[in-house]
């Protein structure tokens, strides 16, 4: 027997915010991001709506781009003084993360971040509030999964805190609030979807669910990404996108993800490359490494049209080349020196990343120091041995 986790509730389609007006109860914290929120109106908006159910909120805002521990830790002290029965992730896939992150703390305050890195080590929760997401980007899917990533900035690693605890209790997918994305932002985040789809569909967990939900929002977000990039007040195309979003993390929710995961977690706190970005360059070769283990991607494939694990490895690059994102590690100004430097490291961390045990192929450090340095150099990872 198993089990589908998903959010609670799930409210969606342009203008779906104002589901806020209808929720009960008293205090809400609402944590996000810059200023985002704020200029494109989302955030008074939602105060406005929290206002007419009769619930008091406080702001707690400037989590940054890979949220620290120490900014989840100062949101909880803001949640201890004020004592919210709800939490309202608003933003970005780094507020909404961080926001889980600090309902944590707030509901445990004793507890050590390094206790929460093995997977579902999380407590219960709910013992004093609830959680609500509303994301402004569609990539993580963050709003029905049960998934925080939270880096350590002392150790310069990322690490995702996993557990079904913290998916949320209500998800609202409203592609309104994804209007005034930035182009580049518009393109990291659905090349971000695009992978959470690919991963998931191909994970060791076969998920009868996450495998129809990763085909149908891999084929939107190839339908619809070129779209959201280039004319960004499309709302049924930005609309689309959301939802494609909230299915890949639906999908992933249920099967997890791989070693494209694992590798990008570690460039991203390492070197700051956005996780969208990053997933975007590993992610074909990453579908080369497996696909001598695995028969299901010429199976998502179809979705689109094609046949073959390389024909849908070409078709993500063609399309991360559509959507202006770059194609190596190299471009991002990180020097040969400095790569080779950390390169021991992040492939030791990105093997024990949780996300790794979910991978179709069982890698060693040595395949994964392979596949970095083909995607450092932005060239095709050509397999050393052939997997019998």
């Amino acid at each position: 027997m198993s089990k589908l986790f998903i959010a609670g509730e799930v409210f969606h389609g342009a203008g779906s915010l104002s589901e806020l007006k209808n929720i009960k109860g008293t205090k809400a914290v609402i944590v996000t991001g810059g200023q985002s929120m704020k200029k494109n109106g989302t955030l008074e908006k939602a105060v406005a709506f929290l206002k007419e159910a009769g619930v008091e909120s406080r702001i707690f805002d400037g989590v940054e781009e890979d949220p620290s521990s120490a900014t989840c830790l100062k949101g909880a002290e803001v949640m201890k003084k004020f004592q919210p029965d709800w939490i309202v992730g608003v933003g970005g896939c780094s507020a909404i993360d961080a926001a889980k992150t600090m309902w944590i703390f707030y509901e445990y305050p004793n507890i050590e971040f390094d206790s929460l890195i093995k997977p579902f080590s999380v407590p219960t929760l709910r013992n004093k509030a609830k959680f609500i997401a509303i994301p402004s980007t569609s990539g993580t899917g963050t709003e029905t999964t049960g998934l925080a990533v939270i880096t350590d900035r002392d150790k310069g690693v990322k690490y995702p805190i996993v557990s079904y605890e913290l998916t949320p209790d209500i998800a609202i997918v409203d592609g309104e609030i994804c209007a005034s994305m930035p182009a580049h932002v518009t393109s990291n985040t659905g090349l971000d979807a695009l992978t959470n789809c690919v991963e998931a569909f191909v994970s060791n967990i076969d998920d009868n669910y996450a495998d129809v939900l990763a085909k149908g929002g891999l084929e939107i977000v190839f339908n619809n990404l070129e779209e959201a990039v280039n004319n960004p007040d499309n709302i049924k195309a930005r609309q689309n996108m959301h939802d494609a979003s909230f299915m890949a993390g639906l999908a992933f929710n249920n099967a997890w993800l791989g070693i494209v995961h694992s590798l990008s977690h570690q460039v991203g706190a390492l070197y700051g490359i956005p996780h969208g970005c990053a997933n975007a360059i590993f992610l074909p070769n990453v579908i080369r490494f497996n696909a001598a283990a695995t028969n299901k991607y010429p199976l998502i494939a179809k979705a689109i049209g094609l046949e073959t694990a390389e024909e849908l490895a070409q078709a993500i690059e063609g399309l991360r080349k559509n959507v202006n994102n770059i194609s190596s590690i190299s471009e991002f100004g990180i020097t040969r020196e400095n790569w080779e430097k950390n390169l021991d490291y992040i492939a030791n961390n990105a093997l024990i990343d949780p996300c790794t045990g979910f991978n179709p192929r069982v890698p060693s450090v040595e395949d994964l120091k392979e596949i970095y340095n083909a995607c450092y150099e932005g060239i095709v990872y050509a397999q050393t041995e052939v997997l019998k």
